[in-house]
Parts: structure tokens; C-alpha cells; sequence
């Protein structure tokens, strides 16, 4: 089975949508605890609730990567992320047995795209992310990294990484906006 996380109910196709890439793909992983991580996007998120107008493609924040054994570990790089991301925010995960012109991608484990559209063969409703997301690691399917487990230097890597980030975010307000927003110190 390939999955494919939304919060967008009742689709019964997938189409191709532009990404942080440029390119027009449907993302699925053939393990469904890795996509619990697309029920809810960061940037989006915080700019809704913060009453920022964006009119434009959201850009997306992944903060995640994988262990050796490819086990996703998502990485809070501020406090509280994952609860202020995923806490009570619904979604669809939906399932394809078979996808054309499927290409794995091999730096995301497990992880393939398509350009051409997908039909659903099953669609499961999860209420909310975030205990989905718990459940996962409870049952060793995924890691949460919590922002106080970061050691110094992967701070000092966050500070780094996000200062960069906001500068080559120049055409993506919503971006910069949420960087600020949660990286106030650094700005």
C-alpha cells in the first residue's frame, strides 16, 4: 500500500500539486506512520492563527529526518512544536495499492512520487494528529525528538540553519513570518 496524508476530506483522486521542490508530484510512503507528519503543516498553521494573509502555495517546515533503519524522528527545533503543530488538528490518510510511474526518492526512506494522478482505494479519518503521532511512537513505528533532548550543538545548528533559511526565503512571506514568529530571538 502507498499512503498519502491530507486534510482535505472525501477525495476520492489524487493529483499532482507543486511543492517546497517546484515540482508538480503526489508524495506517498509505503509506511503509514510516516505521513502522519503532512496532517498538519507548521507554516500554514501559524500563520492562520496569527490572522496573516497569504494567497499563495503555503511553503511547507519538515522538521524530520530518519535513523539508519529508516525510523522517521521528528525533531522539535522549538519548544512545544509538535504539540502546537498536531494537538487536535484532523486529517485523511489516504491509500493507493498500486500508483503509476511510481520513483522512489533515496534521501526519505520508504517514500515515492508520481506525476500522474492516483486513484484512493481506502481513505481512514484521523481525529487527531498528535495522538496518532503518539500511538506511532508508543508502538516504535517512529521517534518524537522533544526540543529540550537537542544538545548545544544542535542548537547552535538549528540557530544556524534557520538564520539561512530566512534569508533565501525572500519571495515566501509566509515563511519569513513564521520563522520570526518562532524563532523570535534570531530576528
Amino acid at each position: 500500500m502507498f499512503f498519502h496524508a491530507s486534510p482535505v476530506s472525501n477525495l476520492k483522486r489524487l493529483t499532482p500539486h507543486i511543492s517546497n521542490h517546484g515540482t508538480p508530484l503526489i508524495y506517498f510512503s509505503t509506511k503509514r506512520e510516516n505521513v502522519l507528519v503532512y496532517l498538519s503543516n507548521a507554516v500554514e498553521k501559524c500563520c492562520r492563527e496569527s490572522g496573516f494573509y497569504h494567497d499563495g502555495p503555503w511553503k511547507k517546515w519538515g522538521s524530520y529526518g530518519f535513523t539508519k533503519d529508516g525510523i522517521l524522528v521528528l525533531e522539535e527545533y522549538y519548544p512545544d512544536a509538535t504539540i502546537e503543530t498536531y494537538q487536535s488538528v484532523s486529517g485523511y490518510i489516504y491509500s493507493a495499492k498500486t500508483i503509476r510511474d511510481a520513483i522512489p526518492l533515496s534521501d526519505i526512506p520508504f517514500t515515492f512520487t508520481t506525476s500522474a494522478p492516483a486513484s484512493i482505494d481506502e481513505c481512514e479519518y484521523v481525529p487527531d494528529a498528535y495522538e496518532a503521532l503518539l500511538k506511532a511512537e508508543s508502538e516504535g513505528r517512529l521517534i518524537l525528538h522533544s526540543f529540550a533532548q537537542n544538545s548545544r550543538e544542535k542548537l547552535e545548528w538549528i540557530c544556524r540553519s534557520v538564520k539561512s533559511e530566512y534569508a533565501q526565503a525572500e519571495g515566501c512571506p509566509d515563511y519569513q513570518f513564521f520563522l520570526r514568529s518562532k524563532f523570535p530571538n534570531l530576528f
